[in-house]
């Protein structure tokens, strides 16, 4: 298992309870989920709960490769926090910090060990960029 933590922000243009409702709602997360244009999420699932399970199936749109990304919630606190760990046993833990209209999201996680570290990173952001103008977009 990888050591090094990776961590990627931002600040959202909405107001926390927004920003809750369109990472934690599968309807929502199936329109963001994506790290460019060439990729989708076609099936979300989401009990979020301790103990509860994800799932997101993610697709090249040319259908040349495919993977559901899952894991199990460690750790969920309404508004504040949601932690989880993933299959092969990694971390990653989002926080959600109110900032008067805006929402600070910040996302921590263990680092893989077949990418290199910089192009995790910059998936990671991509996706959560596409977050940010989905929900700024409602």
């Amino acid at each position: 298992m990888a050591s090094e933590t990776i961590i990627v922000e931002a600040t959202i243009e909405a107001p926390i309870e927004k920003v809750w409702e369109t990472w934690t709602k599968p309807e929502h997360i199936m329109h963001w989920n994506n790290a460019s244009d060439d990729w989708f999420t076609p099936k979300a699932e989401n009990d979020l709960r301790p103990g509860g399970k994800f799932s997101s199936r993610m697709e090249a749109r040319d259908g040349s490769f495919g993977f559901d990304f899952e894991g199990i919630y460690d750790e969920v606190t309404d508004h504040k926090l949601i932690s989880y760990s993933l299959e092969d046993g990694r971390k990653v833990k989002i926080e959600f910090e109110e900032k008067g209209d805006q929402t600070l999201v910040t996302e921590n996680f263990d680092a893989e060990t077949e990418n290199p570290v910089e192009m995790q990173k910059a998936g990671w952001q991509s996706i959560l960029n596409n977050f940010k103008k989905y929900t700024e977009g409602l």
